[in-house]
């Protein structure tokens, strides 16, 4: 029999601390952490980051849970108490976006601050603890795709393949191809943070980067979420690439038209 990691990492009477809270616990307080140190580099007060946290957190969870319930809800109609049960896994992460957008925006709009500013800030923490936050679909042995063949998993590292190994079949092991994904963006965002155009940029390089890996990994994946035939995940994706499309041809343009007549005429002449 293949063995598998146990989803309970600590037992304390009847108490059971879950990997996916862990890793889940993880994941924003890193998040958190990058976060203030870019509102530090970007002259930011980093309590506004901490301040803003406290709102965005609960938003983001409540809002992947609301978001997975209402397209799963067959599973949860006879037993709608088991849809507070978020440690069972269960979050959507395009639901989790909306509610921490919104948390986000209204802080920012409270306290009279740049909301593109404080989304460049937060774009490379979201991605990176999506990147971790994956791995708790990994210990649940959840979010992964169709079947594969033994020869296919043989490329994959011992302890991903007997995970992998779900009631004799080996899966795609989806949770991986898309945190290696987050962390080649984060790793794309970080770089080019020097090199941005105009504030607002990165996070719709986030939301444009991300959503077209999303898009294909969600065609592996046998849980979708589904609007009649459609994937929503790849739905949602689209939309986004095209709205981060949009915004960042209208943010290039508008900048190239805010340079200073003496500027150009400054750049043509050397």
């Amino acid at each position: 029999m293949i063995s598998v990691i146990d989803p309970v990492a600590i037992h304390i009477g009847p108490l059971q601390i879950r990997w996916y809270g862990i890793i889940m616990a993880t994941a924003f307080l890193t998040g958190i952490f990058l976060a203030l140190r870019r509102a530090e580099q970007n002259r930011m007060d980093s309590n506004h980051i901490l301040n803003m946290v406290t709102l965005i957190i609960p938003a983001a969870i409540i809002g992947a849970r609301i978001y997975y319930v209402i397209f799963e809800w067959s599973s949860y109609q006879h037993n709608p108490w088991e849809a507070l049960a978020i440690w069972h896994g269960g979050l959507a992460i395009h639901g989790g976006l909306l509610g921490g957008t919104l948390a986000g925006v209204w802080y920012a709009r409270r306290h009279k601050l740049s909301v593109p500013l404080l989304a460049d800030i937060l774009a490379p923490s979201v991605i990176l603890g999506q990147a971790i936050g994956r791995w708790g679909n990994f210990i649940n042995q959840e979010a992964h795709g169709g079947p594969v063949s033994p020869e296919f998993m043989a490329y994959f590292p011992d302890f991903i393949r007997r995970q992998m190994f779900i009631e004799g079949q080996y899966y795609h092991p989806t949770f991986l191809y898309e945190s290696l994904w987050n962390l080649a963006v984060f790793a794309f965002l970080m770089w080019y943070w020097p090199r941005k155009r105009f504030t607002g940029e990165v996070a719709l390089l986030y939301l444009g980067l991300y959503s077209v890996g999303r898009f294909f990994i969600e065609g592996l994946r046998t849980d979708s979420l589904m609007l009649g035939p459609i994937r929503v995940a790849q739905l949602v994706s689209l939309l986004l690439i095209g709205l981060a499309v949009t915004g960042i041809w209208y943010g290039r343009a508008k900048t190239k038209t805010n340079i200073p007549r003496s500027s150009k005429q400054d750049t043509r002449s050397k």
